[in-house]
């Protein structure tokens, strides 16, 4: 057995890293052989060195994100002497930058090594953040708003690739959980950080800033951390061996979606394909309507909590147990996606409690009981945040080709900036403390997208149906046996799918199978 580094010098690991290809020049096996030993160490060191990081950076995201919200409590308004919907535009400016962003997000995500791409992007939004607790008014809190959201604008779609790049399909639904899952952590530990900076005392900058000022320079000093702890693609992976590398590639074969984290060209064939499809549209649909709610927990989450009595400090802490909701919910929506074989039921199963949530808000007022039932269905709003990591899921396992995952991915993002676009500006000044217009429209949403959940579903059984045909009349047989999706580790072997070419799009390829 190797070490750790097995035979490679220093030099060409980092060639290896560096290699767009993805293929493995250390192995000179024509065929590698996996275990289920092999197979679940591998995912274990990948979890380790990979995981953990992608859940790290995931949080700061989230943090950074959802400070603005607590900001709040703490006096930004009068501090910045903001009047009327100007709170509102402020939160939607983040969203504004990421959409207007995505296209190019798109192609740096073909092109550019993550290694690379991931600090770059966190050094700025920290620092991006720490801009803001200098702005003392809506110009400038609207430019550095503006900026955060335009370096954060790939870290979603980043992440997914990554993700898709390093697991089995199989595999995958568990681990978005897990970083994507911080978006629950990211509410508790930010009210309480919110609670404890509230209460320091200063002559010289307000509580808002210090805020801003000590979550900007927890992003910024992880940038290097990243740059060191990082790898491209399981055939540079430094914390492998030799060995262990070609298993790793071997492992995610299978996916049929590709193994490289960049290429050398920009494949324009693949971004119309992506576009022309209904399942990009549909994906879209789905992300777009149920982030509207989402925008609606992230910026007036706190703000909904002080209309039902609580004070800026209460506010803060009853916010905790939203974010325990989250992190539950996430957890068992995903894994109910990773038993189960049709994955649309949990999504469908999540948008009922969010519903109930918003009638409870909409028809009870906040007084005596019904302000505890009404805080009750405001934690039922936790549930929406179980969608968007069985989305990303669905969209990596559903999507082959580099160029078209970054493409299907960033329009994924794109949804996500146009939810938290629309959400806040149906919540208007003018309708508070209660909001109920915008209650009343986020109900009508979220019906809306119990059938685009169930439209998506009848489209994939549809392709595949039309996969079969293409089989059949290309000689094979119709039905094929979807080893990615299996619990335990399948080996390749002979298989086809060592035969197919890396960049094959899913449309291509008449060995793909739909997930759905």
């Amino acid at each position: 057995m190797s070490s750790p580094q097995g035979s490679l010098s220093e030099k060409e690991v980092n060639r290896h890293i560096e290699d767009s290809s993805g293929s493995l020049k250390a192995s000179g096996e024509s065929q590698v052989h996996v275990s289920e030993a092999d197979n679940a160490r591998i995912a274990r060191k990948i979890d380790f060195n990979i995981l953990t990081l992608l859940a790290w950076v995931y949080w700061l995201q989230i943090l950074d994100k959802q400070v603005l919200g607590y900001s709040a409590l703490f006096d930004l308004k009068t501090a910045t002497h903001l009047v009327g919907n100007q709170y509102s535009t402020i939160g939607s400016m983040n969203a504004i930058a990421q959409l207007a962003w995505q296209p190019f997000s798109s192609y740096l995500l073909v092109r550019v090594p993550p290694r690379y791409l991931m600090p770059v992007i966190v050094f700025c939004w920290g620092s991006s953040l720490c801009g803001m607790a200098a702005a003392n008014n809506y110009a400038g809190l609207m430019a550095t708003r503006f900026l955060l959201g335009l370096f954060e604008a790939a870290c979603l779609p980043l992440f997914a690739l990554i993700t898709s790049i390093w697991y089995r399909r199989a595999e995958q639904p568990l681990r978005i959980c897990i970083w994507y899952g911080t978006n629950g952590f990211g509410t508790i530990l930010g009210g309480a950080m919110s609670f404890g900076l509230g209460h320091i005392k200063s002559n010289t900058v307000h509580s808002y800033q210090i805020i801003f000022i000590f979550t900007g320079l927890l992003t910024v000093i992880t940038a290097p951390l990243i740059y060191w702890k990082l790898d491209n693609s399981p055939a540079g992976a430094r914390f492998l061996n030799d060995e262990d590398r070609a298993k790793a590639v071997e492992r995610v074969k299978l996916n049929q979606t590709g193994t490289k984290s960049h290429h050398d060209s920009y494949n324009w064939k693949q971004l119309w394909e992506a576009l022309f499809e209904a399942k990009l549209w549909l994906f879209f649909a789905m992300t777009l309507l149920l982030n509207v709610g989402a925008a609606v927990t992230n910026i007036f989450g706190p703000l909904i909590l002080t209309s039902l009595g609580f004070d800026k400090y209460e506010a803060s802490l009853l916010n905790m147990p939203f974010g325990a909701v989250q992190i539950l919910v996430i957890v068992a929506a995903s894994y109910a996606a990773y038993r189960v074989d049709v994955k649309t039921w949990p999504l469908l199963v999540l948008v009922l409690p969010t519903v109930i949530g918003l009638v409870l808000l909409y028809v009870l007022k906040p007084v005596g009981k019904q302000a505890g039932v009404m805080l009750f269905g405001y934690y039922l709003l936790a549930c929406l945040y179980g969608g968007n990591p069985l989305i990303v899921s669905w969209i990596a396992a559903n999507t082959a080709g580099s160029t078209k995952k970054a493409v299907t991915l960033s329009a994924y993002n794109a949804a996500v900036a146009a939810g938290n676009i629309i959400g806040p500006l149906l919540f208007n000044d003018k309708d508070k403390p209660r909001y109920l217009p915008g209650l009343r429209a986020c109900l009508g949403i979220f019906c809306a997208l119990f059938v685009t959940i169930i439209l998506q579903y009848l489209n994939l059984h549809w392709l595949n149906h039309k996969k079969r045909q293409h089989r059949v009349a290309n000689g094979k047989s119709a039905d094929v046996v979807d080893k990615s999706m299996s619990h335990h580790f399948q080996a390749t072997g002979d298989e086809a799918a060592n035969d197919i070419p890396e960049d094959l799009s899913d449309k291509e390829n008449d060995e793909f199978v739909y997930v759905y």
